[in-house]
């Protein structure tokens, strides 16, 4: 089986790339770079006035400019770097994956509902304490096809110290 008929990848072409790309169909079809742009732009300012922060105060923060960082917010000319993303999740208080998922939930699921349904699953687990979290770990990895039971999980992890 070919990679991508694996990964379900069909060839398209993106005004933003000189050759044909290879990408995932969403939900929507397979969106291009610039409206991947303008979906975290929105999700970008969104995020930023639930927050109750300015602009100008988040500029400040990341060591920008205001028209800099407003370029973010509306999609034009700048795209995030990955460093700069981990600064703004630093400040803001989100995971990158919260901005991905926004984005392009077909990563997370065949349907929308399974999509959902798994990020729903995360940000619950995202809220346990350390200790049901390793539990839920244990729990996951004897109900998980493939995977070490947990008792093989815990003798490996105790022998590696």
């Amino acid at each position: 089986m070919s990679l991508m008929s694996a990964r379900g990848l069909v060839e398209t072409i993106d005004p933003e790339f000189p050759k044909p790309v290879f990408r995932q169909s969403g939900f929507d079809g397979i969106l291009t770079a610039k409206e991947i742009d303008e979906k975290i732009s929105v999700w970008l300012k969104k995020t930023r006035e639930a927050k109750g922060i300015s602009r100008a105060d988040l500029a400040h923060l990341l060591g920008l400019s205001v028209s800099v960082y407003a370029r973010y917010e509306r999609g034009s000319e700048a795209r995030m770097s990955i460093p700069r993303l981990i600064h703004l999740c630093e400040i803001m208080g989100f995971l990158p994956l919260d901005m991905i998922f926004e984005t392009a939930p077909h990563l997370w699921g065949k349907t929308p509902e399974e999509a959902e349904d798994r990020r729903t699953l995360t940000t619950l687990v995202d809220c346990l304490p350390h200790d049901t979290i390793r539990d839920l770990i244990r729990l996951m990895k004897r109900m998980t096809p493939g995977e070490p039971s947990a008792d093989a999980v815990v003798t490996r992890n105790s022998e590696s110290r």
